[in-house]
């Protein structure tokens, strides 16, 4: 089985993979390191800030990697932001009924009332160099973003709206 976990920034992606890597013992690629691999190699002349170009250029890359870990009866999970809302695209039911996906989204009441909770885990699955510049309305409109486009896709959203650990615990358990 192949898990993408995907959504805004600060909404637990990468805690969530690593607690998936605990339940499944899978294999876990976080996309942030392959687009750091790519820029830092000289790959590529974007930049870590060109979100939407890097989205276009690492789906194809990941993308087939998802085939091949499914062609390999290979479990996988993909963590990151750049999943096109799309991402069905170029896969055909024999990739689908192998991939589990979910995109996670943080309404605006939650990130309101749990603001400093938010920003004091925000290293809590990896290091982050810096992380002062995350505002409330940042992460309200990039929540309301990645929701808008899954909803319209068709996608699975995982709302957290009451409390991280049981509202993603939940999802946990029905795997």
């Amino acid at each position: 089985m192949v898990f993408i976990i995907t959504g805004a920034s600060h909404t637990g992606k990468t805690k969530l993979a690593k607690m998936l890597v605990s339940k499944t013992g899978s294999f876990c690629l976080s996309i942030d390191h392959l687009k750091m691999g790519l820029i830092r190699s000289g790959n590529t002349s974007l930049t870590p800030y060109d979100d939407e170009e890097l989205t276009g250029y690492l789906w194809p890359i990941v993308r087939g990697m998802i085939m091949t870990a499914v062609e390999n009866s290979q479990d996988l999970i993909i963590e990151g932001c750049y999943v096109p809302f799309d991402w069905k695209d170029g896969l055909d039911d024999t990739y689908l009924s192998n991939i589990r996906y979910i995109c996670l989204s943080m309404t605006p009441e939650y990130i309101a009332s749990h603001l400093s909770d938010i920003i004091s885990h925000a290293s809590d699955a990896e290091k982050r160099l810096t992380d002062d510049d995350t505002s409330a309305e940042d992460l309200i409109r990039n929540n309301l973003a990645f929701a808008e486009g899954c909803r319209r896709a068709g996608n699975d959203i995982l709302v957290i709206d009451n409390d991280w650990e049981s509202d993603v615990s939940s999802w946990l358990g029905s795997i």
